[in-house]
């Protein structure tokens, strides 16, 4: 069913959950949690989702759409950091004496925030890029392919930029490195054990919608809205 926007429930619930994975993601990823013996953050445990959704954004409606999406993601990731952020400030209550674990847990630092725009962006471009390209090189086959190789080169630039921005200088070279591996191996791991589920929402979808969208003509210009 689609309404007056000619958008359907199925794109705008698979749009809701993109969004409220990559905000979970970024709330959570203030604990490092330990995953045999590796250290990364919380957010690891949810943020890939946001990947296989928009990799689902992409193979079923095409770049355009995914980029709408990607765009709205970020809007609605500024706006709960400006919320929080003034939550932060404004004055306390006389009884109320919880503003250190506040500022601790949902705090954020201006170099954190930068690092984790840019790295929220160059990575799922990439990945949409990358997806979009791949199918219409594989002529709409191997689905797998296309899902495993995007991920590969959005969450790689995802580490990367991220670690770069938010840690050089204040970590050592190794450090760093090991950090953006270890996080691109799990976030990529994470996408190859999802696969099964990633072709299940995609075959679903193509018969519910009835389309399975191809990126002949598109504009791949990140910037553009709506073109």
């Amino acid at each position: 069913m689609r309404d007056r926007t000619g958008l359907s429930e199925a794109f705008v619930i698979v749009a809701a959950v993109f969004v409220t994975c990559l905000l979970t993601a970024n709330i959570i990823a203030v604990k490092v949690v330990d995953i045999f013996g590796w250290a990364a953050p919380a957010g690891v445990v949810i943020f890939p989702l946001s990947y296989i959704f928009g990799d689902v954004l992409t193979e079923v409606y095409g770049y355009r759409q995914a980029r709408r999406v990607i765009w709205l993601g970020f809007a609605c990731n500024l706006i709960a950091v400006i919320a929080i952020w003034l939550g932060q400030v404004m004055p306390s209550s006389s009884f109320w004496d919880a503003q250190p674990a506040y500022e601790r847990i949902l705090g954020y630092t201006p170099r954190l925030l930068i690092a984790s725009f840019a790295a929220y962006l160059v990575g799922e471009f990439a990945n949409s890029f990358v997806l979009a390209k791949m199918k219409i090189l594989t002529q709409g086959r191997w689905l797998w392919s296309r899902t495993i190789g995007s991920t590969v080169v959005g969450e790689g630039l995802d580490s990367l930029v991220f670690i770069a921005i938010a840690f050089s200088g204040a970590l050592p070279g190794p450090v760093l490195i090991t950090m953006i591996a270890t996080q691109w191996l799990l976030k990529t791991a994470y996408e190859v054990a999802a696969t099964p589920l990633t072709y299940a929402v995609v075959s679903f979808l193509k018969r519910k919608e009835g389309i399975d969208t191809f990126d002949y003509d598109t504009n791949f210009n990140p910037l553009l809205v709506a073109d």
